[in-house]
């Protein structure tokens, strides 16, 4: 058999590159070189950015979400907007009585679900962790199983966690065949098995400098809620929202900083009294000061041969235009309207505003339905279905046999208020859309507005009471002989 030295083909292939290259020409600018694409950063692996910025991005985030107005009306908007009120759940199960009886449970339940004891419940919860998630990219909670004792209708609580908690450089192979990365691990599969949490938030400097709180322990993944935005496949952890738009909240923040003071020195100053006598000077410098403080319509006294100067730059013509652009972009990066960022409507229109808001409802329907419910709300309700089954809350005999009955339920996110009333009842007038829908669209469940309804019509009629509407549905009479 003939043998070949293929330590000779890198030689050949260069050679027959160059022989080549006249040939072939780019087509994707994009991919080029030259001037204009030099010393242009590159993501190659979202998870090595993450591992190397992800937690200084988070506190820069954090810090414009506390100190810049836009910034906290953006984020105040989605949440509020997502979560509102809260996402509540409504069971599905084919038999009246037992889906009853799981929401009465609930209700029960979910106003003492904080492990920490604070009140507003697991609402407030689903609040808190959309807010974490927004601005550091990412936020965990921990399902508790309580004692019997405890007294709660279900043993169950949701613990908080912070994200500092999961350490992102927690990183060691596992025999056989596991890992562990960036404090999550994984088993032989990828499948998510556990995660690496501290007992306490590490940056809290109210916290005993005790040995267990720098020692993460394990935490089975069943127990663990992870929730963040996937931006790439097999992602390990989440992305600050505001990051598209650090920078530029920073830029804008000192080009504001920078107008606001040539405003305030301009209104501040009112003028200079000049002392021609110089054997008698009139203002003495205090102690390690070379010049006088600036107040609201001082005048300043000056010594013999004094004088002042001050630059006089231009007024900024194009500070509104400026400033509102990159309103806007902060605002898109960040996920919301111009108008929620920055409340201001003046040049706002119906067709504007119902444009602006449909799209922006569709970004937050996706967040609801492919982020917050499949990764926050609905591990809790199957875990507080079943729960409650174990400890006999509720009496289902067939559970273990077949759960997913009891499992199912549907969410149902804060009604959007109506852009336009008229046309929605004219959908559902004509067929377009069900009363069902309609309801589910207002955050209620439409069996319980039906019993509502019914005992008004009931109340009406005891007290002798006539309104226009609602009004029963009449079926019409058909004759027996067509």
């Amino acid at each position: 058999m003939r043998r070949y030295n293929i330590t000779l083909w890198p030689i050949v292939a260069s050679f027959l590159s160059r022989l080549f290259k006249p040939l072939v020409t780019r087509a994707l600018d994009a991919a080029g070189g030259g001037k204009r694409w030099a010393n242009q950063p590159r993501i190659i692996a979202l998870n090595q950015d993450l591992l190397g910025g992800a937690t200084v991005a988070a506190q820069r985030a954090s810090y414009f979400a506390r100190n810049n107005p836009n910034v906290a009306a953006a984020i105040a908007s989605i949440v509020g907007n997502a979560v509102g009120t809260g996402i509540k759940p409504r069971s599905t199960h084919p038999d009246a009585a037992v889906r009853n009886r799981l929401h009465e449970l609930w209700d029960q339940w979910e106003r003492l679900a904080d492990a920490s004891g604070r009140p507003g419940g697991f609402y407030a919860q689903q609040a808190l962790a959309v807010r974490a998630m927004i601005e550091g990219g990412e936020s965990f909670a921990r399902l508790r199983t309580q004692p019997p004792d405890a007294g709660l209708p279900v043993p169950l609580q949701i613990e908080l966690i912070a994200r500092d908690q999961v350490p992102t450089n927690q990183w060691m192979d596992l025999r056989p065949g596991g890992a562990i990365r960036s404090g999550i691990e994984f088993d032989a599969n990828g499948r998510r098995v556990a995660f690496w949490m501290l007992p306490f938030n590490p940056n809290d400097p109210t916290l005993p400098m005790i040995a267990p709180t720098w020692q993460p322990t394990r935490i089975p993944a069943e127990d663990v809620l992870h929730m963040f935005r996937d931006l790439v496949e097999n992602q390990l952890r989440g992305l600050t929202w505001l990051a598209p738009v650090l920078l530029r909240c920073r830029e804008l923040d000192q080009y504001e900083d920078a107008a606001l003071v040539r405003a305030k020195v301009s209104a501040m100053m009112a003028g200079f009294i000049l002392n021609k006598d110089a054997e008698n000077p009139t203002w003495k410098a205090p102690p390690g000061t070379d010049t006088p403080s600036l107040e609201p319509g001082m005048l300043v006294p000056l010594n013999p041969g004094e004088s002042v100067e001050f630059t006089n730059p231009p007024d900024d013509k194009n500070y509104t235009d400026f400033t509102k652009n990159h309103l806007r972009a902060i605002a898109v990066g960040i996920g919301c309207t111009y108008f929620q960022a920055s409340g201001d409507l003046k040049e706002a229109n119906y067709s504007s505003l119902r444009g602006g808001l449909v799209e922006f409802r569709r970004q937050m329907e996706q967040l609801q339905h492919l982020v917050i419910v499949p990764q926050f709300c609905d591990p809790v309700w199957r875990r507080f279905v079943t729960l409650a089954v174990m400890s006999g809350a509720i009496d289902a005999p067939d559970f273990f046999t077949n759960p997913e009955p009891y499992l199912a339920a549907d969410w149902l996110p804060p009604a959007w208020d109506w852009v336009d009333p008229k046309k929605d009842i004219e959908a559902i007038n004509a067929g377009l859309k069900s009363r069902a829908q309609s309801v589910a669209e207002t955050g209620a469940d439409v069996e319980d507005v039906d019993e509502q309804i019914a005992a008004d019509h009931a109340r009406e009629q005891r007290l002798g009471l006539s309104f226009t509407a609602p009004r029963l549905a009449v079926p019409p009479q058909v004759p027996e002989n067509p």
